[in-house]
C-alpha cells in the first residue's frame, strides 16, 4: 500500500512539471559550461562557471539555439545541452518579458541574420568581421532592444593570472596581449540585473 501511494505520489509530482519547452519564449537566454578547449580559460579569467551562451528561438515548433561557434547558425536545443558539461543548462529572461512584443522579436532575428555564417572570433575582437557567444547575443539585444545586458569590460579587467589562462592567452596572442580591446563575457551577461532565471537543467 505504502509503495503504491509513493508511486502515485511520484506520477502526479511528474505530471504537475511542466516540461521544458512549455517554460521556454522566444527570446530567451541560455547558458552552460562549455566542455571546448578554452572554456577552462574563460571560467578562470572570469570566475563564472558559464562560458557559452545563445539565444532561444521556435521554429515550425521546434526549439534552437543561435550561437556563434564555427560558424554562427542555429543548432537544435537538445544538440546544443548534449554538448554542455554532465547536460546542465539555466535559462534566463528579461525581468519584463513584455519588452520582447513580436515586432521586436522580429528586429532580434534581422539584427542575428547579419552574422549567420560569420566565423567564431578566438581572438574576441568588438568588431563585426568575426563574432564569439556572448558579443553575439550582446549585439543582437543591444540592436534590437536597447538594451545593453552586461557590462562591457576591457581584457586587461579579467583575472589573467592563472597559468591555463596565460596559456590560452600565448596561443592567441603571442606576446601583443590586446588589453584594451572591449570584452563582453557569458559572466557579465549571466549577472545582469536585467535578467531573471527561468530554469535550469
Amino acid at each position: 500500500m505504502k509503495r503504491l501511494a509513493a508511486i502515485l505520489a511520484l506520477t502526479l509530482t511528474c505530471a504537475a512539471a511542466p516540461r521544458l519547452e512549455e517554460q521556454l519564449h522566444d527570446g530567451d537566454i541560455i547558458f552552460h559550461e562549455s566542455r571546448s578547449s578554452q572554456s577552462l580559460a574563460i571560467q578562470l579569467a572570469t570566475q563564472s562557471r558559464y562560458s557559452h551562451m545563445g539565444i532561444l528561438y521556435r521554429d515550425n515548433g521546434r526549439w534552437f539555439v543561435y550561437e556563434a561557434v564555427q560558424p554562427v547558425k542555429l543548432t537544435p536545443l537538445a544538440d546544443w545541452t548534449r554538448r554542455g558539461k554532465d547536460g546542465h543548462f539555466v535559462v534566463k529572461r528579461l525581468h519584463d518579458p513584455r519588452a520582447l512584443t513580436p515586432a521586436v522579436l522580429a528586429r532580434m532575428r534581422t539584427s542575428g541574420e547579419r552574422y549567420r555564417g560569420k566565423s567564431y572570433d578566438l581572438y574576441f575582437e568588438w568588431s563585426d568581421d568575426r563574432i564569439y557567444c556572448s558579443e553575439l547575443v550582446w549585439k543582437i539585444y543591444k540592436r534590437a532592444t536597447g538594451l545593453e545586458i552586461g557590462k562591457l569590460q576591457k581584457l586587461r579587467e579579467f583575472d589573467l593570472s592563472n597559468d591555463a589562462v596565460k596559456k590560452k592567452m600565448r596561443e592567441r596572442y603571442g606576446n601583443r596581449i590586446p588589453t584594451n580591446e572591449p570584452v563582453i563575457s557569458p559572466a557579465a551577461m549571466f549577472d545582469s540585473k536585467l535578467l531573471v532565471e527561468v530554469t535550469r537543467r
